[in-house]
């Protein structure tokens, strides 16, 4: 009875999470389920499987919807009855039109159910249907549709608070079925004699979710913004009283749901399973392309060719030749475009992959095991991640929709949920709280509040709406390749990116066994292609940015390692990750790939950094947990410090078989969204040691350290193909400096803000001069030493204007001067005002106070002029202008001002006598004094102590340029907190750790600027 279910996928509507809408219907005694959420099938692929868990039938199908008004149900028969809902709302959502009053559906795969409200106030009888509008049959206005107009498949369904409207109607005809709509939960059994719309606390989160889809005031809710107060779960027995007069109603909704029989078979793979023509072709072009690219790795190396015969085999053993080739065709699509890109992932693990060039990792070098990245324990293909440039990666997603068809690709979907703070906000402005009182509930949402019935309502309503979902959205770069159309499976939409979008997430996806390639995009590829381009056409020199081999035992790039010089470069320039490579001295490549593991969360949190630094200088110095992890973990010092030392661990020491221990990998980081599962892996871990006779405090301390990867560990061949951009990055940088922070900054991407890329530009050499309207360029340009900023940075300037600008110099030569500009290009006041006072115009050699008296004149004077262009150019006008008072300093405010930074020496700007402070180059000197210094702030980062107490991280430029990090313990933070950037004076005493000081700050103030009069 139970054909109109939703979830809270219904978004901003209904308040069940899936598995519990299941559990409460099984708890009644329900036999079937019908999934329909508004205009969505994206759980529902979860809600198959908790049926069959809980032995009910499930039916799968959608309630259709114009806005508010509820148009029909829509009930799948089979497969392809869900395949044809799916179509049919991707097709009216993608194109964003009304879905119409009576779709076409085959009456063989899908029931059609309509609302009570569609028949018409007319009685219902064996000749008329009262006044259902015609719709679909080219008709304008109302008429009388008649029984023999409804089909076979064309239901009425009667909901229990409309059984009264059946009064005097002829219920034998077959057309009704019972629609008990469930949307929230039934209210407390102490709620029930109350009155519901009030006191159902589901209804009251429904009422929530309803009013913060709609922005507006609970006060201010209209009963069709919201659904019916009784629109929760009846029992077969309160349905059976409340339908007793009408048992053909209850006999015809159960031979509708009886004809529903769905079967889905989540083993096998439903991803395109030929990239050629057939399979035996397949595996014939993978051998080909795969024993080609192993001439150009490995010439004729006996032992890799071994193992690469084992991989083709177990490739196409078990039926994943067509993903290899996919992506293989991706990244030669990639290649001749002359796209940078880099292949990561465990996909590194494979030398197959390796061989096809979808990675520069060497899998044999690493000691990479394939079984991690495929075994037959393991029914998922490769997890392959390409990055791409920011700029090229939305072309290599249009090559993939036309290369495979638009049915069978999509991009993955994903979906925001409600989280604390965004939520109590919600919520607080639909209960018209005022903005004071939010924030303050914000801040401290467990803070003692007055007696006030909203501000407790508020927190206890924002609990329970955490994490349900908000809206869909879309994956970072998921997309989906499919053996049939993605509609067979999903809905599909077209969000605003413009490509065809799953309304399934990546584990919905893997859990059909319709997997994922992940083409993502970075900056940092940007960074290293602009590079290169600026090197050739400023030095006429071609870089091999391949060449890794050559870059990992150069001696001056492992010295640029060593001494942390790595702003700019991808993943391995920010404050923390700096300090890690100074205190492991690093200067070869395992050592960076290690240390673009331990600096994750979970190892740094859990103490297992420190614990890595110090074993790795000591590696005599310790002693194992125990003899078998000594054996495991004899490379990372008995430091769990990639996921594949979870999976040994498990496999090897608590006896799990790789499927599992590939689970329970799975698992901690991330990858499924229950715990039951993980659960279960768990009670086998410690009865695998049990087993084994461990002693339980040493396997509690070894769990302890594989669960604090929860989340945030990678695998060995993740931080391999991390370290091999880093690499490419640190060639440019050491050997192409100028050039590489240029492309950094013309990439707008990194740790830091721009400002910081420009001062490492400085310290390069390059002379940094502002933007220029005879030589800079949008973007900022460099030839030789001399760099031009780009316009892109001046705050207001409009880049059409820039743009047009840039055009007309091209077309027609270099500027005369400031007449001549006004005359060429249409620029307002106001935008010539910006160049004049960004220094723009300083080939004229005029002052600026001098360029703005010009600039006005000759606007004026151009208002006074009739329209036209004149065939001579005047003579500019010449005239005596008084001493108009300039500062050093008055370009430096203009610079901060317009963009956001002094693209001179910022230092000149400090209000304080730098000769008296400390250097940072003088605290290996100072260890355990307490000294004061001068800092140029760069960053912070807030961190806890194991109390919970707020304290900070903080990184600035001394006096000299040179990095100082600072630590801000919570008594000193609340003292003395951070007030934006600029020059902050401090004090503190000098500690180490590992070779890398700081200064422990015990008081700080900031310190302010040079006044453009006190010169």
């Amino acid at each position: 009875m139970y054909i109109n279910c939703k979830t809270y996928f219904s978004y901003r509507y209904g308040t069940f999470p899936t598995e519990e809408l299941v559990k409460t219907g099984a708890a009644i005694g329900a036999e079937a389920l019908a999934l329909t959420n508004i205009n969505s099938t994206a759980d529902a692929w979860d809600f198959y499987e908790f049926c069959i868990q809980n032995g009910i039938r499930p039916i799968l199908g959608a309630e259709v919807r114009n806005g508010d008004t509820f148009c029909y149900l829509l009930l799948a028969r089979n497969l392809d009855g869900f395949a044809a809902i799916n179509r049919f709302l991707s097709e009216h959502l993608q194109a964003k039109e009304p879905f119409p009053r009576r779709p076409k559906l085959k009456a063989e795969h899908v029931w059609i159910v309509y609302g009570m409200e569609a028949v018409g106030k007319d009685a219902l009888d064996s000749i008329g249907w009262g006044s259902l509008d015609a719709v679909g049959r080219g008709a304008t206005g109302p008429r009388a549709l008649q029984a023999t107009d409804l089909h076979e498949h064309e239901l009425i369904g009667v909901r229990p608070s409309e059984v009264n409207k059946l009064f005097g109607k002829n219920t034998a005809t077959g057309k009704f079925v019972v629609r008990n709509a469930v949307t929230f939960q039934a209210p407390r059994v102490d709620d029930r004699s109350r009155d519901r719309n009030q006191k159902n606390e589901s209804y009251r989160l429904h009422r929530l979710l309803r009013a913060i889809d709609k922005n507006t005031l609970l006060t201010k809710q209209r009963p069709e913004d919201m659904g019916a107060a009784d629109e929760y779960f009846l029992t077969n027995e309160q349905i059976g009283s409340v339908f007793g007069r009408y048992p053909a109603l209850l006999t015809r909704t159960q031979e509708v749901i009886d004809a529903c029989d769905l079967y889905m078979d989540y083993s096998t793979d439903k991803t395109l399973q030929c990239f050629t023509q057939s399979r035996d072709e397949d595996r014939a072009l993978l051998r080909a392309e795969a024993l080609e690219g192993f001439r150009y790795r490995y010439g004729d190396r006996a032992d890799a060719l071994e193992r690469l015969e084992k991989e083709l085999g177990i490739i196409d053993q078990m039926g994943f030749n067509a993903f290899f080739l996919i992506t293989w065709d991706v990244v030669r699509y990639a290649q001749r475009r002359g796209f940078y890109y880099v292949g990561r992932g465990s996909g590194a693990n494979s030398i197959v992959a390796y061989c096809l060039r979808i990675t520069d990792v060497d899998p044999i070098e690493l000691d990479l095991y394939f079984e991690r990245f495929l075994n037959p324990h393991r029914s998922s293909p490769p997890d392959f991640d390409i990055d791409f440039s920011w700029r090229d990666r939305d072309e290599v997603m249009a090559y993939v929709f036309k290369r495979h068809g638009g049915e069978r690709v999509a991009l993955l979907g994903m979906f925001s949920t409600f989280q604390r703070s965004a939520t109590i906000r919600e919520l607080g402005k639909v209960c018209g709280l005022p903005k004071a009182e939010i924030d303050a509930l914000v801040d401290n949402v467990k803070s003692p509040m007055k007696e006030d019935r909203y501000q407790r309502g508020i927190q206890y309503y924002s609990e329970r709406m955490l994490n349900f979902p908000n809206h869909g959205s879309v994956h970072p770069g998921g997309m989906l390749i499919s053996e049939k159309p993605i509609t067979t499976y999903t809905v599909v939409e077209l969000p605003p990116k413009g490509l065809p979008t799953a309304q399934i997430d990546l584990f919905l996806a893997e859990k059909i066994n319709l997997f994922k390639l992940d083409l993502l995009s970075q900056r940092g590829l940007g960074h290293i292609k602009d590079c290169i381009e600026l090197v050739r056409a400023g030095k006429g020199v071609t870089i091999d940015i391949h060449d890794v081999a050559a870059f990992k035992v150069d001696p001056r790039v492992a010295s640029g390692i060593r001494r942390a010089e790595t702003v700019g470069c991808f993943y391995i320039e920010s404050p923390g990750m700096r300090q890690l490579l100074q205190k492991l001295r690093c200067s070869d490549y395992l050592t960076l790939v290690a240390a673009s593991s331990i600096i994750r969360p979970g190892v740094a949190q859990s103490g297992m950094m420190r614990q890595y630094i110090h074993r790795f200088h000591n590696p005599s110095g310790f002693t194992y947990l125990h003899p078998a992890l000594e054996e495991l973990l004899a490379e990372t010092f008995g430091v769990m410090v990639y996921q594949e030392d979870v999976i040994k661990v498990a496999h090897f020491f608590a006896g799990l078989d790789l499927g599992e221990a590939d689970v329970l990998r799975r698992a901690m980081s991330g990858k499924y969204r229950g715990n039951e599962r993980f659960q279960r892996i768990r009670e086998r871990f410690f009865e695998g040691c049990a087993q084994k006779g461990y002693d339980p405090s040493l396997v509690a301390e070894v769990w302890r350290q594989m669960e604090s990867f929860a989340g945030f560990s990678f695998s060995k061949a993740h931080s391999a193909s991390f370290a091999v951009e880093s690499y490419q990055s640190l060639f440019l940088k050491t050997y192409y400096p100028m050039e590489f922070m240029v492309a950094v900054i013309n990439n707008f991407g990194g740790f830091y803000r721009t400002e910081v890329y420009f001062h490492e530009l400085k310290r390069t050499g390059a002379v940094v001069q502002p933007p220029c309207v005879n030589t800079g360029e949008y973007l900022t340009s460099i030839c030789g030493a001399q760099v031009v900023c780009g316009f892109v940075h001046v705050q207001g300037l409009e880049e059409k204007m820039v743009r047009s600008l840039l055009a007309e110099r091209s077309l027609r030569g270099a500027f005369l001067d400031v007449g001549d500009l006004v005359d060429r290009v249409a620029i307002t006041p106001e935008q010539m005002n910006l160049l004049i006072r960004v220094g723009a115009l300083r080939f004229t050699g005029k002052r600026k106070k001098e360029l703005l008296w010009e600039a006005t004149f000759l606007y004026k004077k151009k208002q006074r002029q009739p329209a036209g262009v004149a065939l001579f150019r005047e003579a500019p006008v010449r005239w005596q202008l008084p001493e108009l008072a300039e500062h050093p300093l008055d370009d430096a405010y203009d610079e901060m001002e317009l963009l956001g930074f002094p693209l001179g020496d910022v230092w000149a700007l400090a209000d304080a006598p730098l000769e008296s402070f400390v250097a940072a180059a003088d605290l290996d000197r100072r260890l355990g004094e307490t000294v004061s210094m001068i800092g140029y702030l760069v960053t912070t980062k807030p961190a806890r102590t194991a109390k919970g107490e707020s304290m900070m991280f903080g990184t600035f430029f001394d006096k000299c340029g040179d990095w100082v990090d600072t630590v801000h313990f919570p008594a000193s933070l609340a003292q003395y907190p951070f007030q934006g950037n600029g020059f902050y004076i401090f004090s503190g005493r000098v500690s180490e750790e590992f070779g890398v000081y700081s200064v422990e700050v015990a008081s700080m103030r900031k310190a302010g600027l040079k006044g453009r009069n006190r010169i």
